[in-house]
């Protein structure tokens, strides 16, 4: 007896269906994704060196003290408020908004009050504001 033999086909897997969605699902990820570009804010930070600066007479000096209590050319201020701030600068300075601001804080002043000093002057528009900076021993 002979019996017939079968042709046994080949078995394979279609990834053509599979690779259809893959590259479905990509072009909807590509298209549903937010691009942020953030802004980037480039500083350049001065450098102390060891000799002084120039002394100039037409200056205006902040003393930050450690409380976070200013006093604008030795003279005290009531109170720590940015108000009090700006009306004593505003009556210092006059009309003249390019005299040299210089900023002089304590090392354990809260940061908060050094950034209220350079808010109150910006708002005013002194734009030549200064940081001392303490010689290293």
């Amino acid at each position: 007896m002979k019996f017939e033999r079968r042709r046994q086909e080949e078995v394979s897997v279609n990834l053509t269906p599979l690779i259809d969605v893959v590259f479905l699902l990509l072009i909807f990820f590509m298209v549903s994704t937010t691009f942020t570009r953030e802004t980037h804010l480039e500083v350049e930070l001065p450098e102390a060196s060891g000799e002084p600066g120039e002394a100039s007479r037409d200056l205006l000096e902040v003393l930050v003290d450690a409380e976070g209590h200013y006093s604008i050319n030795g003279k005290p201020l009531v109170n720590a408020e940015a108000d009090t701030l700006r009306r004593a600068l505003q009556q210092e300075a006059g009309e003249q908004r390019d005299k040299p601001l210089l900023i002089t804080a304590d090392g354990t002043t809260p940061h908060q009050a050094v950034v209220t000093v350079m808010d109150v002057a910006g708002q005013l528009g002194f734009v030549h504001l200064s940081i001392t900076t303490q010689e290293p021993e």
